[in-house]
């Protein structure tokens, strides 16, 4: 099959220099593409010619608005699009747009917060794994509260498995929500970062917003509502699998979690890590990977996230010489 498109001003730039992304572009999508009176000509198997028509059709469309693409984004947009038939790079420009929310502008800032906040939109279950300091929280919570303001919910849930990680939490003092409460910490000061403290309080008055562990969730059936399990790492397989069932119509839920980071005690295994096994193939569920290039917090932390990668790599190695 073949295909033409009109080669408009701001083209050059999705071509690169010398060329080199309509090259990528040919390889991702194993297709040949030639310049010719200005035109390109674009030939291959009619599904990849139909992508890359449409590709290059939003681009210029993208171009036209006003939107400015950095020469790496290209082509880092360029091998997700060619990966995933259904990411398109006009969604993946819209997900980096800045959202105001409440009293500030929240926007993503690496290309996998962009593919997550586009993954939100898409999908009604999407799991966030990966280091922390990298949004995944964070954005979570931004896009939840997004919704709630444009009415496509009517409530927002926020759970978080209370693990005792050091610290028996009989011995905290006061009453049971008390004692939990440190452990939702977390979830407070994302929604008190986006939202200004007083309005957030109204909301949780209300109802309109709740924030529990996920031992509530038992029994529930969540309608209308966007759902956030933090820390799901520390989640047992059996909580799992119910906050799993329990999204319920209208909803969507997200799962974050870091799957270094383990407080279960010895001999449980985590109901993220196993939840990532059971469902990963199921329609409908997207998974989105995180890595310390994502970190957004003090650039220490980039560094002490590699220093302890490679720290566990060694003593993995180490371990497997001992017992050979």
């Amino acid at each position: 099959m073949k295909a033409s498109v009109k080669v408009e001003k701001g083209l050059e730039q999705l071509f690169g220099s010398y060329d080199a992304n309509l090259k990528l572009l040919e390889q991702c999508l194993q297709v040949s593409a030639h310049l010719a009176d200005q035109t390109l000509e674009i030939e291959g198997g009619e599904l990849n010619v139909a992508r890359a028509q449409r590709l290059i059709e939003e681009y210029v469309e993208l171009v036209d608005s006003g939107v400015h693409f950095e020469d790496n984004e290209v082509r880092a947009f360029l091998r997700i699009v060619a990966e995933d038939p259904t990411v398109t790079l006009k969604g993946l420009a819209e997900a980096g747009r800045p959202r105001t929310l409440g009293k500030k502008s929240i926007a993503p800032k690496s290309l996998n917060q962009r593919l997550y906040v586009d993954a939100i939109k898409r999908h009604d279950m999407v799991f966030g794994i990966g280091p922390s300091g990298t949004g995944k929280t964070y954005l979570a919570v931004a896009m939840a509260v997004d919704a709630l303001l444009s009415r496509a919910v009517n409530r927002i849930i926020l759970a978080r498995p209370a693990v005792e990680a050091g610290e028996r939490l009989g011995f905290l003092p006061g009453t049971l929500q008390e004692k939990v409460d440190p452990y939702l910490r977390p979830l407070y000061d994302a929604l008190y970062d986006v939202l200004d403290p007083e309005r957030t309080e109204r909301l949780i008055e209300k109802g309109t917003i709740e924030i529990a562990p996920i031992a509530f969730m038992r029994g529930r059936t969540l309608n209308d509502a966007f759902v956030i399990l933090d820390e799901a790492q520390n989640t047992t397989s059996e909580q799992m699998k119910m906050f799993l069932t329990r999204l319920g119509f209208n909803s969507k839920a997200v799962i974050t979690g870091d799957v270094t980071q383990v407080d279960l005690p010895e001999g449980r295994r985590s109901g993220l890590m196993e939840a990532v096994e059971v469902v990963n193939k199921v329609l409908g569920i997207a998974f989105v990977y995180f890595t310390e290039r994502d970190v957004v917090r003090h650039q220490l932390v980039q560094r002490i996230i590699r220093a302890y990668e490679a720290f566990d790599q060694t003593r993995a190695s180490e371990n497997v010489r001992k017992n050979s």
